[in-house]
């Protein structure tokens, strides 16, 4: 029964810190990098699909990012999904390829960005002490209904309590890592 709740626990707790990780990919640090457009969706041909599946994306050198469309009638619905994002970026099409140049970024915009890693941060703490309040009201359930006993319960509340306080410190090492990266230069 414990290790079901540990492995519970842990499956949930790690899901919270691997969504922490996808959100920060996707966070701008002025080097050129591809998961930059990973949520990019496109309006091809009347549907919704991922960049990814209508064009290669590459880098190109340090700050610039070049997206090849498969089929050259896309570069139009491309370049939209480009302006319409919330990236800030400026795409610049000679033909079919078009370029994706990363503006340096100024110290304000790092410092905000900052801002913001430590909410999705102070989000996915609060994610993973969630996850630490649902087992322990399914513990206080399972004691009420006879099925462990309250010093079986008092351990597993200290392992919850054990994984709680490893993820919310993986949550930690990932902010640092990310805001080091932002602000670098």
């Amino acid at each position: 029964m414990f290790e079901d709740i540990r492995k519970d626990a842990t499956d949930r707790m790690g899901k919270c810190v691997a969504s922490l990780r996808e959100h920060f990919k996707r966070m701008r640090t002025g080097r050129a990098n591809v998961a930059l457009l990973d949520g990019l969706k496109v309006d091809y041909y009347g549907a919704e699909m991922p960049l990814n599946q209508v064009a290669n994306v590459t880098v190109e050198d340090a700050r610039t990012l070049v997206v090849v469309p498969w089929d050259k009638s896309a570069v139009g619905a491309i370049e939209k999904a480009i302006f319409k994002s919330d990236l800030g970026l400026t795409p610049n099409t000679a033909g079919a390829v078009i370029r994706l140049p990363l503006p340096a970024m100024t110290e304000e915009r790092r410092r905000e960005l900052t801002k913001v890693a430590r909410q999705e941060a102070e989000n996915a703490r609060v994610a993973v002490r969630s996850v630490r309040r649902d087992l322990m009201n399914e513990l206080k359930e399972m004691v009420k209904e006879k099925l462990i006993s309250e010093d079986d319960e008092r351990r597993a509340h200290d392992e919850v309590q054990k994984l709680t306080d490893h993820y919310v410190a993986e949550v930690d090492a990932v902010l640092a890592d990310k805001e080091k990266d932002l602000m670098h230069v």
